[in-house]
């Protein structure tokens, strides 16, 4: 037996290890995910107390489906960065897809699909100048309905767009503000912001799934960090807009964020903030005699957002 036979053999025996998992949208090849959760079908349970009978009977309600959460760097599909922003352009569409589950040698091994799909909640990374890690975007999946297989023999390798090599590193310490008149040349850190697409469930008597509908756009707020000695502009605008109370729209700011690629020549995504308005201002904690650069935090509401996958494109 020579080598890669071993190798085969022993991955082979590993029933129940996953080495990749792959998105696929309406058909096609999305992309490979760095993680996935959820999407499985459940029902809730019921506790009954009838009669003298001592006991608490049990039985389960309706099905229902957990919402699916996969996290991904670059290189995802056109077609699926696209239904995520349309999703929060009001321009909602429903999918169907997949979640591929294969093993080291990326033979399938097991598929969660979901049905008639709504994009529910998009989470953009947070950024700080001083980390090296790798910067994942998560987006969490709401289907009306989902199914699940499983096998202990693998079955062909996945192929096609699936195997492309472009992923492109994404770090979080490559990134650009700009807010109004503010000074943001100093910004060290930003923290994760998280849209989200409410829903609700329009139960139908006679079916035993049910149909999601969105409802409303919730916008996060923008959450900056940035050294003391840089923060005079900051200053300025927190008295006026919070102590001074000249908080009307005229005094509201627009802003840009953009993800920039290793060498900040290519934007990789960009978000847009409209009428951002300060509201909260947090210093570090003084202490006598520290020699670490004091810095203070800023919080802001956002009334609007939107973002796009960039011209630096990775994104296919």
């Amino acid at each position: 037996m020579n080598f890669s036979e071993l190798i085969d053999q022993f991955f082979n025996k590993r029933s129940y290890v996953a080495g990749k998992f792959a998105l696929e949208l309406d058909g096609n090849r999305a992309g490979w995910l760095h993680s996935f959760e959820g999407g499985m079908p459940t029902a809730e349970l019921v506790n009954e107390r009838t009669g003298p009978d001592p006991l608490t009977h049990k039985h389960i309600s309706g099905v229902k489906y957990e919402d699916l959460t996969v996290s991904f760097g670059t290189g995802m599909s056109k077609e699926f960065v696209d239904w995520i922003t349309n999703s929060f352009q009001r321009k909602y569409s429903r999918a169907n897809g997949a979640v591929i589950s294969a093993d080291y040698n990326q033979r399938e091994k097991g598929r969660l699909s979901f049905y008639n799909a709504l994009v529910s909640q998009a989470t953009f990374p947070a950024l700080d100048a001083n980390s090296k890690e790798p910067s994942k975007m998560t987006v969490k999946i709401t289907p009306e309905y989902s199914r699940f297989e499983f096998s202990k023999t693998p079955g062909p390798p996945i192929k096609g767009e699936y195997n492309r090599q472009i992923q492109s590193r994404w770090n979080p310490d490559n990134f650009r503000l700009r807010i109004g008149h503010l000074d943001c040349t100093r910004v060290s850190k930003i923290d994760a912001l998280t849209l989200t697409q409410k829903t609700t469930t329009y139960n139908i008597g006679e079916v035993r799934d049910y149909q999601v509908e969105p409802v409303q756009i919730e916008y996060p707020n923008l959450v900056i960090t940035l050294p003391e000695s840089h923060s005079d502009s900051w200053w300025k605008w927190y008295k006026d807009f919070v102590v001074d109370g000249n908080c009307n729209e005229n005094s509201e700011v627009d802003g840009v964020l953009e993800f920039l690629d290793t060498s900040h020549q290519k934007t990789l995504l960009t978000v847009g903030f409209s009428r951002l308005g300060i509201f909260k201002a947090t210093p570090d904690k003084a202490e006598a005699g520290s020699d670490s650069i004091r810095k203070v935090k800023f919080e802001m509401y956002c009334e609007g957002m939107d973002f796009k996958f960039g011209s630096g494109s990775v994104w296919k």
